[in-house]
């Protein structure tokens, strides 16, 4: 082979690898507009990405784009998503720093929250940090979409694939759930 042939291949190499940098970023601007920059999510019914992890995000990406999860939205805009895409998205967010949000919440409910949260820490811990790559982060997650999500999870009518969720979620009261929420969301 020559040292043209070589150059090019080189070259070639260069500029696919900037040209899919490049499309990743341009993918991910569009989660940007809902999410937040790099994932940081500034409003409370809507969830922070940057920094869950990698396979949680896939996970959950494929689920909506199957319908396997419900989502008022996202099932139908990752519809136009390649599996190949939402891998790519996923990995992006993963190695965004996770940001918690401060946010108001209120000190008795986050105090029964405390006293609530058996069935819930066995996954994510009294601290709301992922252990492991399919549990999401809830330490400074919104408290509202928090507990727009369990609520979904509560309703057997609602696709919701994770059934440990469901059953653990379905035990607590409404107080419980809405005080688990806000100790989650207190959590630095």
């Amino acid at each position: 082979m020559g040292r043209r042939a070589v150059t090019a291949m080189v070259l070639a190499g260069l500029f696919g690898s900037a040209h899919a940098a490049e499309s990743i970023e341009t993918l991910a601007n569009t989660c940007n507009n809902c999410h937040g920059i790099g994932g940081v999510s500034v409003g409370p019914s809507m969830p922070s990405i940057g920094g869950l992890p990698e396979s949680y995000l896939t996970n959950v990406m494929l689920e909506w784009k199957s319908g396997t999860r419900f989502s008022a939205t996202m099932g139908r805009l990752l519809k136009g998503y390649s599996d190949v895409q939402i891998a790519d998205l996923a990995a992006y967010f993963s190695r965004k720093p996770w940001v918690p949000q401060a946010q108001k919440t209120d000190d008795a409910r986050v105090r029964l929250g405390a006293q609530s949260l058996k069935r819930c820490a066995v996954c994510h811990g009294d601290d709301g940090v992922a252990r492991d790559a399919v549990t999401p982060h809830l330490n400074g997650q919104w408290a509202g979409y928090l507990h727009l999500e369990a609520l979904k999870y509560r309703d057997d009518a609602t696709a919701m694939p994770n059934q440990q969720m469901r059953r653990a979620l379905q035990r607590l009261s409404d107080e419980e759930l809405r005080a688990v929420s806000d100790y989650y969301a207190s959590q630095k």
